[in-house]
């Protein structure tokens, strides 16, 4: 008899120390969204992935004016100059897919330059979090942009506004809806 009380003592704790717990949830694409360094950052890597981009369309251009004028001379070429050109040709073709994949590949400079960019930013909103979590006791907070699925959340437990002041920001209008009805969460269609 004493252990039965006891299993269910210690059900009825566990229960308390669950519902006990705080809970809260940021959405960071709407943090970033009004954070001025990000809109900067993000016109700074644009600019540069046009830049770049041009660069590479240049090379490829050239490549396919000398292929065009290696077309056009063909006739004219002895079979050494002819292979001489191609090899010239194929050269430099590699040479741009290379630039290309080392500007925009999985580990390109793209990536590289977004992530020094856009990785202090990223912390400042963790380190703000963190301290917001500390302060209010939240024991999980879910990020509602992020790939987990939340199929509804109550605006209420949105602290992102409070993320953005606690970094000197002023939220901005794109807010959600801050009643209690709660709202509904389509998760993306992938």
């Amino acid at each position: 008899m004493k252990r039965l009380a006891l299993v269910i003592l210690l059900f009825f704790t566990a229960q308390f120390h669950l519902a006990a717990q705080k809970f809260a949830y940021v959405d960071s694409e709407y943090i970033l969204d009004n954070m001025p360094e990000y809109k900067s950052a993000q016109q700074q890597l644009d600019r540069t992935s046009v830049q770049w981009q041009k660069e590479i369309e240049a090379k490829f251009a050239e490549i396919d004016r000398m292929y065009k004028d290696f077309q056009a001379e063909a006739v004219l070429l002895t079979d050494e100059m002819k292979k001489k050109r191609e090899e010239e040709i194929i050269e430099k073709e590699k040479a741009a897919k290379e630039l290309q994949k080392q500007r925009f590949g999985k580990d390109g400079d793209l990536l590289k330059k977004r992530q020094e960019l856009i990785k202090p930013l990223q912390d400042k909103i963790y380190n703000s979090i963190k301290e917001i979590s500390t302060t209010k006791n939240y024991a999980v907070v879910f990020d509602k942009s992020s790939d987990l699925t939340m199929l509804f959340t109550n605006p209420k437990y949105d602290i992102s506004d409070d993320v953005l002041e606690n970094m000197g920001f002023t939220p901005g209008k794109n807010n959600n809806d801050n009643s209690d009805s709660g709202s509904p969460v389509v998760p993306p269609k992938k």
